[in-house]
């Protein structure tokens, strides 16, 4: 951490100077030989410090002068902050003065935003500035002393020059299992035996091993194994983790159950939602990293759940013998130690199955006498196989071998391959790492919030000119390829968009940050964790969790003023006042989210620190103060799901260091026009278009869709909402969003109104044809489309369009051509009302197939994976290709979905046949899962007319079947529907449901 420090503040020192230059002021006087000073004692310190961070860890006295070092560098970068925010300002204020033109003196210096520091008078100015030259050289001191101590431990130096980090492949290193065959027969064998024939109503299975050796891995082998997903209703995945928290775990519950989430948190209320929706329901209910041992929450929670159906069952993962004791020792599972081939086959895998196998072959004998230093642990092996991808020669592979860690007697062996991976880590990914540890165990950590928690901490240092989001992509994948990671989520097109940190890699980095990133958990006021807090006030980073329903108070912190962050987790903070945020001035970090806030203080300007604020889901709040404009450093503001927030203050123009604003489902939100004039904003997720009028009903003007026009720095995901028609379609053109090159996802939403009929005015077709994208965009979803047609002439023309949706296009009646998007690889059709029949259109077939005479074969749909169709009550017809032969010529000529692997058909319920041209395609699944499309389905089925198109498809599942080719798994008859009439009055109770929403169906006025 020392070491990542001292980079920065070198970094910010320069930036500092340089700003100086370009705006030809000197804020600071007095101070050109104390900078000096400075680069010469940060130079003569980083030399050392490699060889410093390896012997703290057994040395107490070189950890003592590392956390003196660490200290004073923090108080360093407040004071440089400082003097970098005060540049900044007089750069607004040039800027203000500038936009106000002749103006008199006083509104020079006093500007319109509400800001205490705009307030300043001319002495004031001058007393922070000198503040800054004194403190700068008293730290200077302090550090001149730290440097001349380093002698006294022989220091070993090192002049590495800075090194260039390679983005790797992490997709490659995403959670291969190796090995486990064995045991997850075994735990299989448990959760279906007696299942249908009177077994126990609800068996409780424990897996049991030590921290590292794979439960989770086997639970989850287990938990999406085909026959127990063909055996059971309802399968629910809960971390339960430590604390047990009922509550949450609760939540969780029901979320499997009935795939809502409740948004109550009376314990009792929760508990009978459970017991009713459970209630005659075969489920699997895992449980993974229990760690509490009160009988009395278990015995609850067994008991809500002997509503469900005979057969179901529990399955917990746990590392203690107590836990298991507990649920019930009967059916245990003790997982051992992994085979060292095993072992072996993982390491070969991360570490040397991309080489050459030459040079593979040369490292392999190596290789295996680390990986016996596992000690069958696949998390340790992953950490030492990630390690050992980057290390080229056989000399490196000595070297970690011979390490002297593997000696260390003070760390648990399984930290030892973390620890030897930690110290490899380039020193400016370090801190990202050690900065995950703020987060409970178990948190689902989202990729780009951390990237931007990691922005906020100033840990991501320019690399060749490249944008910091994406040298924090870099930092994330390296430390995907260490497996300090796990448990990715990915989205539909395979992109990791968030992960889990390991037990033991939390446990290693809890080691590692001893005093310095904090956790306490609040059991009610007399918490003896909190008290003990006073010990710590220099810590510079702290994580509260179970906070009460109560204000946050100072109190709470024990004046802890050195705070860089401040996150909440589960908890219920009501408020939080000035007296908190006098405490905690230095704040870069504040994350207040999924708390009770109903509003945010004026104080909250008094950060002037702050580069990241979380306000997410507090359902309650309705405003930010306009004090918020004052925190000029902030980067980002995320605001998700905050419901009841209407709109922001007007004055949010002159947050000119902004560049993540997250708005996503704040709903009723507003957003002023001052928005606009953030053109170097990076991310706004969700802009909501209040029609043609651009001054809502407080007189304030709005953001339109045509201020998009100057915002090309966007990157990332942008969805507008339409909430009532355009009258002029002109806006959309003018937001040119043909610029945005940096884009990748865009999601169009129109409003709903009272019909499904074609707007009176200008067209969404029209709208739709303007709101161009930039040919790079990567996913497109248009959703409740009122056109009569859907063929923008730009969407044939996105040829690196990976994903697209189309939903809600009631009155369209022929799907798009889209068989030359060369790039996509996911495909929705859903609730389309009025297609009867998908042609040759949809191929986009032309004159072109017939006269084609090259040998190379034409390719329609050339990478398309995932195909879907969703709810087409009209639909009768699907054809392939008119002409089609299923002779060699024929298909050596066309080939047609070439890539596709899954297809999915959903209440199509007069749709009979399917195209020929998939018995030519490599599909690994086929679903047919409504009731209402079982025409289809059963037209599917073994010997049938259909079954020739589909009988090479390994996994075909039929309603609620699952049919392979060796049988056909089935659950339980009661479950399954015996007929399900697709009669005209069976047709008209499927459409019920739109009738229900207000929509109107084709042809009605």
């Amino acid at each position: 951490m020392a070491e990542a420090l001292i980079c920065v503040l070198q970094e910010q020192l320069a930036s500092i100077i340089q700003k100086q230059v370009e705006q030809e002021v000197t804020l600071v006087v007095g101070v050109e030989k104390e900078v000096a000073k400075l680069s010469d004692n940060f130079k003569a310190i980083q030399v050392v410090l490699e060889d410093a961070e390896k012997r703290q860890v057994k040395e107490p006295n070189v950890k003592y002068w590392l956390d003196s070092l660490k200290d004073v560098s923090y108080e360093m970068d407040d004071v440089l902050d400082e003097w970098s925010t005060e540049i900044l300002k007089l750069q607004i204020q040039k800027q203000e003065a500038g936009n106000a033109g002749s103006t008199s003196t006083t509104k020079k210096v006093c500007f319109s935003i509400p800001a205490l520091w705009f307030c300043f008078g001319q002495v004031s100015q001058l007393t922070l500035r000198r503040d800054i030259a004194v403190n700068i050289k008293d730290l200077n001191k302090r550090l001149s002393l730290i440097a001349s101590e380093r002698q006294n431990f022989n220091f070993q130096s090192t002049n590495r020059e800075i090194e260039q980090i390679e983005r790797q492949k992490s997709s490659s290193f995403v959670d291969k299992t190796f090995g486990r065959v064995d045991e997850k027969d075994k735990v299989v064998e448990k959760l279906l035996s007696g299942s249908g024939q009177g077994g126990a109503t609800c068996l409780v299975i424990p897996i049991t091993g030590t921290g590292g050796i794979g439960k989770t891995t086997l639970a989850k082998l287990a938990y999406n194994d085909e026959k127990v997903q063909a055996q059971f209703h309802t399968r629910i995945w809960v971390c339960v983790s430590d604390p047990f928290d009922e509550i949450k775990i609760a939540k969780a519950i029901i979320v499997g159950l009935t795939k809502e989430t409740p948004h109550l948190h009376e314990l009792q209320i929760l508990k009978s939602i459970i017991h009713e929706s459970v209630k005659g329901k075969k489920f699997l209910l895992v449980l993974d990293d229990v760690w509490s041992q009160d009988y009395g929450k278990w015995e609850q929670l067994k008991l809500l759940l002997q509503n469900g159906a005979v057969g179901s069952r529990i399955l917990v993962t746990t590392q203690e013998e107590k836990v298991v004791r507990m649920v019930g020792a009967e059916h245990m599972v003790n997982l051992e130690v992994l085979r060292e081939e095993n072992c072996w086959a993982l390491f070969y895998h991360i570490a040397l199955a991309d080489r050459e196998k030459n040079e593979s072959k040369g490292l392999e004998f190596i290789g295996k006498e680390i990986v016996k230093k596992c000690k069958g642990l696949p998390l340790a092996t992953k950490a030492l196989g990630g390690l050992m991808c980057y290390k080229k020669t056989r000399k490196e592979w000595e070297d970690v071998l011979n390490s002297k860690i593997w000696e260390l007697d003070v760390v648990k062996e399984v930290f030892q391959p973390l620890l030897l991976s930690y110290y490899d880590l380039a020193p400016a990914i370090k801190p990202c790492l050690l900065y995950c540890v703020i987060f409970p165990k178990d948190y689902e950590i989202a990729k780009d919030e951390l990237i931007e928690l990691w922005m906020s901490q100033n840990y991501l240092n320019s690399i060749e000119n490249k944008e910091k989001e994406a040298v924090g992509e870099i930092y994330f994948d390296n430390l995907v390829t260490r497996s300090f990671f796990q448990e990715f989520e990915e989205d539909e097109l395979g992109n990791i968009t968030g992960c889990k940190m390991h037990d033991v890699v939390h446990d290693f980095l809890q080691f590692l940050t001893k005093n310095e990133c904090l956790v306490l958990e609040a059991e009610g006021g007399n918490n003896k964790r909190i008290m003990e807090f006073d010990g710590y006030k220099k810590v510079p980073h702290l994580t509260l969790m179970f906070a009460p329903e109560d204000p946050l108070i100072p109190s709470s912190l024990c004046n802890c003023k050195n705070l860089r962050t401040l996150a909440t987790f589960d908890s219920k903070i009501t408020s939080f006042g000035g007296e908190l945020i006098s405490q905690v001035k230095c704040l870069r970090t504040l994350n207040l989210s999924r708390n009770f806030l109903k509003e945010v203080p004026n104080e909250v300007g008094e950060l002037a620190h702050l580069r990241y604020l979380d306000l997410s889901n507090n359902h309650d709040l309705m405003k930010l103060p306009d004090t918020v404009c004052s925190l000029i450093n902030l980067q980002t503001l995320r605001l998700i799901r905050c419901w009841a927030l209407e709109r922001l203050p007007k004055g949010m123009g002159k947050l000119i260091n902004l560049q993540h604003l997250h708005v996503m489902g704040c709903v009723d939100l507003k957003l002023p026009k001052g928005i606009a004039r953030l053109t170097s904003l990076r991310m706004l997720d969700e802009v909501h278009i209040h029609g043609d009028d651009d001054i809502d009903n407080n007189k304030e003007a709005l953001f339109k869709l045509s201020d998009l026009r100057n915002m090309d720095q966007l990157h990332g995901r942008l969805f507008i909402n339409f909430k009532k028609d355009l009258k002029d379609s002109r806006q959309a053109g003018i937001a040119h969003l043909v610029n945005k090159n940096c884009l990748v996802s865009l999601e169009l939403h129109f409003s709903i109104g009272g019909r499904y009929e074609i707007p009176l005015e200008a067209g969404q077709e029209e709208i739709v044809n303007a709101l161009q994208p930039h040919p790079n965009l990567e996913s497109l979803s248009i959703n409740i489309y009122r056109g009569p047609k859907l063929q923008p002439h730009w969407m044939t023309s996105l040829n690196k369009l990976r994903s697209l949706t189309l939903r809600y296009c009631m009155l369209v009646e022929f799907v798009p051509p889209l068989g030359r998007l060369e790039s996509l690889e996911v495909l929705v059709i859903y609730k389309w009302l009025s297609v009867k029949k998908v042609g040759v259109e949809f191929l986009r077939i032309d004159g072109t197939i017939e006269t084609q005479t090259s040998s190379s074969p034409f390719i329609l749909f050339p990478n398309l994976k995932t195909l879907e169709f969703d709810s087409l009550p009209m639909w009768e017809e699907w054809e392939g290709m008119t002409g089609w032969s299923e002779e060699e010529d024929s298909q050596k000529t066309i080939k047609i979905m070439p890539r596709l692997s899954s297809l999915r058909m959903n209440s199509c319920p007069l749709l009979r046949t399917l195209p020929n041209f998939l018995r030519n395609t490599p599909l690994k699944e086929l679903v047919i899962d409504e009731v209402y499309s079982l025409t289809l389905a059963q037209g599917c089925r073994k010997g049938r007319e259909e079954w020739p198109k589909i009988s090479h498809i390994p996994n075909i599942k039929l309603g609620f079947e699952f049919v392979q080719k060796d049988g056909v798994y089935q659950t339980d008859d009661d479950e399954t529907p015996s007929a399900v009439s697709t009669s005209s009055s069976g047709i008209k109770k499927f459409l019920k449901n739109y009738l229900r929403l207000g929509l109107a169906l084709p042809g009605q006025a």
